[in-house]
């Protein structure tokens, strides 16, 4: 079925009409939009028009279409029902969870038997969308022979099993295919989340799961956790800055330290917890630990078809030599690319963090400082994105598993540039020149003023581009339509606004990471910032939690209206992310321990005495604390890992009696044959 809700006649000259296409675009459900050409003449009426053929293959598939003419290009929007859906599902082999607690490969006749999603929906977005890929993405010639299609002048042949829309891409014919916001839903959502300040905290994450995919829900319900577990230490900094204890003061710090640690080994095991909580009420079968490679294998169905052809080449000395070879081979390339990023971290970026240090603290004009300090975050920008992409390139030569591995190692190169480029300044006022004033003047500087213009180029440059593109849209058809109306040419439909949106992408390594990898990078930059420095300055925490409350209305803000919807990525876990948040727990307990250092030893003397002893002591049984802390309290409730063993020794008990009868009808069977 075709709807056409603009025909291929511009109705913007009708404001009645407009509403009625709006409040359509609003209630039809359109899931997927396919960009092409707008086309002029009557080359709607050729069967071989390669447009009009893809409609047409759109329609075989089961698709709902509706085309929309916009000022630059046609969109296509496409939904499925449910059906389309399953099928699609069986032919990929995802595997989803039954209503007996077992994960089997989905089968649409059997369709009663699996376990709906929170908001009533067979499959999640997730999976939806690998369901439009594989189908759109999926239509071939079936024909023995080629077909001729045209396009305005040019002819296309389209050969045998050749997939169209690849065909059409590599042309350019097809500008883009991307997923369409859904507005009812999205309504709902700035109402509930981006708009409710009712609750600091409060966020829908089931909708937020429901609406864009597990990955960014994960982050948004890690944020969320982060800014409530940070207003007590919040609370606690902010006494010790504006309570004088008196002579207890230098006893207060190493008790506020001690508690800032525990404070941080508990979120990070909480964390795993909650984490743990959200997969099983998602549905998801798997333990935080285990669900990643469980979920791999589900997206690689080809990855494993080559596995299972080594597996039977194992038994052979020279094969085993080959992928022996191959596998050293691939950690060789992994550990060459990580001398290089180290490399470059100590021979160039270094030195200019050093210099800038240095620089800040021989200048004795607060202006000077300030121009020093807005030169050197404009040029810091572009040195970090120049590292973070060179990490792409040379992540694209390595030969990891699967995109989430190259994730990870994307993730550990260029937090090790920012992590030189955050904290290097910092150190070298504690350390060098134990210099606590200036320390914490840097410290506000960071905190305050670089969150603040971070949050202001963040949500304001996607405004912007947006408004530019739409501009550039509006004059380029005038240019085409010098005697229509202006009304007319400034009319634009839903879909175009969409198209006319920046997506959700990375500042570096858009084919790796979306842009999750920027918003986490900032959360972890500030969570190594107030809790490497907290004895220096235990109001930052204050500043977090402030700057946290404001970030996720503003996050959610930028991914309801002024970005695309995201493409939908499958992660249980932030990932690679949660490792470095350990990594800056360790960090802090040794860069506390050399403050309280620096503020006990007043004669500047680095000598032991029995105060100091304590805080090496003190060091000691934290880091001892910190990686003993797991025993305590387990990854898992008790609640998931019992429902995961029932549902195990549930499936279990059933193997057993299919396997019974199976053995049974067999001896059944051979009796009567005797």
């Amino acid at each position: 079925m075709v709807h056409s809700s603009a025909g291929f006649e511009m109705k913007g000259n009708n404001n009645d009409n407009d509403n009625d296409n709006n409040l359509e675009e609003e209630q039809s459900g359109f899931e997927i939009s396919v960009v092409v050409p707008k086309r002029f003449g009557r080359l709607g009426d050729d069967k071989n028009d390669c447009v009009e053929v893809l409609v047409n293959e759109f329609n075989n598939v089961g698709f709902v279409v509706d085309r929309v003419l916009g000022m630059q290009y046609e969109f296509i929007k496409l939904v499925a029902p449910e059906e389309v859906l399953g099928r699609a599902a069986a032919e990929l082999l995802i595997k989803k969870k039954t209503k007996i607690g077992v994960d089997v490969q989905f089968e649409w006749e059997e369709a009663e038997a699996f376990v709906r999603q929170p908001d009533g929906a067979l499959f999640s977005w997730c999976e939806r969308f690998r369901c439009y890929h594989h189908l759109i993405y999926g239509i071939v010639n079936k024909s023995e022979s080629g077909i001729v299609l045209r396009s305005e002048s040019i002819e296309i042949f389209w050969e045998p099993m050749e997939p169209l829309l690849r065909k059409l891409e590599s042309l350019g014919i097809v500008k883009e295919v991307f997923p369409l916001h859904d507005e009812v839903k999205r309504k709902q959502l700035i109402k509930r989340w981006a708009l409710n300040w009712r609750d600091f905290t409060y966020q829908p994450i089931d909708e937020i799961y429901s609406y864009f995919g597990m990955k960014i829900a994960t982050y948004f319900a890690f944020l969320g956790m982060y800014t409530r577990w940070v207003l007590f230490p919040a609370a606690l900094g902010l006494t010790l800055q504006f309570v004088d204890f008196g002579a207890s003061q230098l006893l207060v710090l190493p008790v506020f330290f001690v508690t800032i640690i525990l404070w941080a080994v508990l979120f990070s095991q909480f964390w795993k917890r909650k984490n743990a909580a959200m997969l099983a009420r998602w549905q998801v079968n798997y333990s935080v630990r285990d669900y990643r490679s469980k979920f791999l294998e589900m997206e690689q169905q080809s990855s494993l078809q080559s596995v299972e052809y080594k597996n039977n080449w194992t038994d052979k000395p020279k094969e085993k030599e080959v992928f022996q070879r191959e596998e050293w081979f691939g950690r060789f390339k992994r550990l060459r690319n990580d001398a290089i990023i180290i490399t470059s971290i100590i021979c160039l970026q270094l030195p200019f963090e050093l210099a800038y240090a240095h620089l800040y603290e021989i200048i004795e004009s607060d202006i000077m400082k300030f121009l020093l300090t807005a030169a050197y975050l404009f040029i810091i920008q572009y040195f970090t994105k120049f590292g973070g992409k060179m990490s792409v390139k040379l992540i694209m030569h390595e030969k990891n598993e699967n995109r989430e591995h190259q994730a990870d190692s994307l993730v550990y190169k260029v937090f090790g540039l920012y992590f030189m480029q955050s904290y290097i300044g910092i150190f070298y006022h504690a350390l060098l020149h134990r210099n606590f004033v200036t320390l914490r003047q840097v410290l506000i500087q960071r905190l305050i003023v670089s969150e603040v213009l971070a949050n202001l180029i963040e949500n304001s440059v996607p405004y912007l581009k947006y408004r530019y593109r739409k501009h550039r849209a509006i004059r380029n058809r005038r240019k085409r339509e010098k005697g229509s109306s202006t009304e007319k040419s400034q009319f634009i439909s839903r879909v175009e606004k969409e198209y006319l949106k920046p997506s959700y992408s990375a500042s570096v390594g858009e084919e790796l990471e979306d842009g999750v990898f920027d918003d986490l990078l900032e959360v972890a930059l500030q969570f190594g910032m107030i809790m490497m420095f907290a004895c220096a300055f235990p109001p930052a925490f204050a500043f977090a939690a402030l700057n946290n409350i404001t970030e996720i209305r503003a996050d959610a803000l930028k991914l309801l209206v002024m970005l695309r919807r995201p493409i939908p990525h499958a992660a249980a876990t932030i990932g690679a992310w949660l490792n470095i948040f350990q990594f800056l727990i360790v960090m802090a307990i040794c860069t506390n321990c050399v403050l309280l250092m620096c503020l006990y030893d007043r004669e500047g003397e680095w000598h032991i005495s029995p105060g100091l002893a304590a805080i090496l002591i003190m060091e000691h049984v934290l880091l001892i604390f910190k990686f003993g802390f797991s025993r305590i309290v387990p990854e898992e409730p008790d609640w998931v890992k019992a429902r995961r063993m029932s549902d195990a020794t549930h499936v279990q008990h059933i193997y057993s009696k299919q396997l019974l009868k199976s053995i049974s009808g067999e001896k059944k069977q051979e009796q009567k044959s005797e």
